[in-house]
């Protein structure tokens, strides 16, 4: 997922244009990018989110919450996306987004 914020074709435009035959072109890197996994907690219904405002004023950031229904011990409930002028950063970014977001049961 890291492609949608660091390059200039994601992963999903990539596949789409294979599928289509359509020609895919030059893939170049924007900026340095990371993300960094937001994980349910324990099992349950109707998760809430919360923390996102937060998450949102690390600069250069983005969430893909996927809006799943339930939820069980470490399920992938979303993406905090980041980039920067290195990895490091980027990463530091991501992590920093993505410990700001709680799922809650």
């Amino acid at each position: 997922m890291v492609t949608m914020i660091s390059q200039n074709m994601s992963e999903f435009e990539l596949h789409v244009r294979a599928i289509a035959g359509l020609p895919i072109g030059s893939i170049d890197l924007t900026k340095p990018g990371a993300s960094a996994v937001i994980l349910a907690p324990e099992a349950g219904d109707s998760p809430q989110t919360t923390g996102v405002d937060r998450a949102l004023q690390i600069p250069e950031t983005k969430l893909r919450l996927f809006g799943k229904l339930t939820c069980y011990k470490n399920r992938r409930m979303g993406v905090a996306l980041a980039t920067g002028e290195t990895i490091e950063q980027a990463r530091e970014r991501a992590t920093a987004c993505a410990a700001e977001v709680k799922i809650l049961v």
